[in-house]
């Protein structure tokens, strides 16, 4: 049985006189035509029968909904009628991700017409052999990710649009806005132009359309050049530095949790209504990106991974763990209907990834241990075993305490020892967590903030003290007590 056929031809760059007789030949003897938009100055030659998937355009939310409905529709298309034909702008070979879907896609056969492409005037038009400039032909929309780490020169397609050139822009703080660009549209038509400009002004000089290319002749700084840079900074220091050399992963444990650490006192110290506070966290941010770099530094030199593996595996695993906004392959957008669902979502996924024996797997038994319990309780809940509410939890601190100091009589007495009054209050500390957990507070912040309260206090304390000719140390508790209280009353 002959398999399902969707032939895809190519509308070339402009009006009918682009077009191949081979195209003109395969839409006569195709009575079932799709077109992917009839906004292009060849699609009249399909056939005013042939189905646009324009509308497609104007509801989806993304362009990978886009594409995804459209292979579809020609999927079921071509298993109703036995072949059908696909149309396409320019070449079906150039920057069309229906076409790839659509070779990939074993439910048919894809059989694909070659066509002339709107490169081929642009090298025309531009003066530029491709081969000899190492000319690299960029998608506007992957804009920033395609041309990392690359100064030039550039062709950039899909520029339909100017929140796309915008887009461009932003992806390349390092350039000076001098540059010169050309942005070229509606090429092979009487109404072509070739519009001469500059960086600064790409997205203010033109309003761009569907048929609309920019060329850039060369940036002053590849985009993405600061990673890049630091990167290449890494490897040096690994390499020459004696010190950066004799570090591993587990010396290097220690610089990692200081790090943090300072990462976490900067975002508590950010004030919204004074920008300058932001320069901390930039800078205590980009220390704890130099550890990230560094730990995949000595893999590297060890040869076991590097920094774009840890990358590249974050981001698969954040796209599949998203099925809200990145569709399965092959499936449909999941459907979510608040963060709690997306949280349901994420647990689920991991938990087949991970195909874990116990619900404890994967905690870090080395983070604090406010945290390390906030987190065992909380993976025990998720199987129900847990409190209605904190109504049953709150009882618990009174119950501890109680043993707390059962225990601490025993050792006085002699009927006890010390490691029963340790254990006691783990278990109290244990159970004001649970509390905490129920009032959706977090442990660990929440004793954070009131150690630094205490100490705030207790400098004013010492302030105060000082101002009064009152030396601490022998001040006395009913003094201190009161300097406290006045200080509380003040503050």
């Amino acid at each position: 049985m002959t398999p399902p056929c969707v032939t895809v031809v190519g509308l070339g760059p402009g009006d009918d006189r682009w077009i191949t007789q081979h195209t003109l030949h395969a839409i006569a003897a195709t009575p079932v035509r799709f077109v992917r938009t009839r906004r292009h100055p060849s699609a009249h030659l399909v056939g005013a029968d042939a189905t646009d998937f324009d509308d497609v355009y104007d509801a989806a939310d993304t362009f990978d909904d886009v594409y995804a409905t459209i292979t579809d529709r020609l999927v079921a298309a071509a298993t109703e009628h036995g072949h059908v034909l696909y149309a396409v702008p320019g070449s079906p070979l150039v920057l069309e991700r229906t076409v790839r879907r659509l070779r990939a896609d074993d439910r048919i056969e894809c059989e694909v017409l070659p066509a002339i492409s709107f490169l081929d005037l642009a090298y025309e038009r531009l003066g530029v052999d491709p081969v000899e400039t190492g000319l690299r032909l960029i998608d506007g929309h992957e804009f920033a990710t395609a041309s990392a780490g690359y100064t030039g020169p550039m062709l950039v397609a899909h520029t339909h649009a100017n929140w796309v050139l915008s887009d461009m822009k932003l992806a390349t703080e390092s350039a000076t806005g001098d540059e010169p660009v050309v942005i070229l549209q509606r090429l092979g038509t009487d109404e072509e132009a070739v519009v001469h400009t500059t960086w600064a002004d790409l997205d203010r000089t033109v309003e761009a359309d569907h048929l609309t290319s920019v060329y850039v002749p060369g940036l002053g700084a590849p985009v993405g050049v600061e990673l890049v840079r630091f990167h290449e900074l890494t490897r040096m220091l690994r390499e020459q530095c004696p010190w950066d050399r004799e570090q591993t992963h587990r010396s290097l444990v220690q610089y990692l949790l200081e790090e943090t650490y300072e990462v976490v006192d900067a975002i508590e110290a950010l004030d919204p209504d004074d920008p300058t506070t932001d320069d901390d966290l930039v800078e205590e941010l980009g220390d704890l990106l130099y550890q990230i770099e560094f730990h995949a530094a000595i893999a590297e030199q060890e040869g076991r991974f590097t920094i774009a593996d840890v990358a590249r595996h974050v981001h698969d695993k954040l796209v599949r763990r998203h099925p809200h906004v990145f569709p399965p392959a092959g499936g449909d957008t999941v459907e979510v209907s608040g963060a709690d669902e997306v949280v349901a979502n994420w647990d689920a996924i991991k938990r087949a990834e991970k195909q874990r024996t116990s619900i404890f797997e994967g905690i870090p038994t080395s983070q604090p241990s406010l945290s390390y319990a906030f987190h065992v309780q909380r993976k025990a809940a998720k199987v129900g075993f847990d409190w209605p509410d904190v109504s049953g939890a709150l009882p618990k601190i009174a119950e501890e305490t109680d043993e707390v100091m059962a225990a601490h009589r025993a050792a006085i007495d002699g009927d006890g020892t010390h490691e029963d009054v340790a254990d006691e209050v783990g278990d109290l500390l244990f159970a004001v967590v649970n509390v905490a957990r129920h009032l959706g507070v977090e442990p660990e912040a929440a004793l954070r903030a009131a150690s630094r309260k205490f100490r705030t206090r207790f400098e004013a304390v010492e302030r105060l003290a000082a101002e009064r000719g009152v030396a601490l140390h022998d001040a006395g508790l009913e003094v201190l007590d009161a300097l406290w209280d006045e200080v509380k009353r003040t503050g």
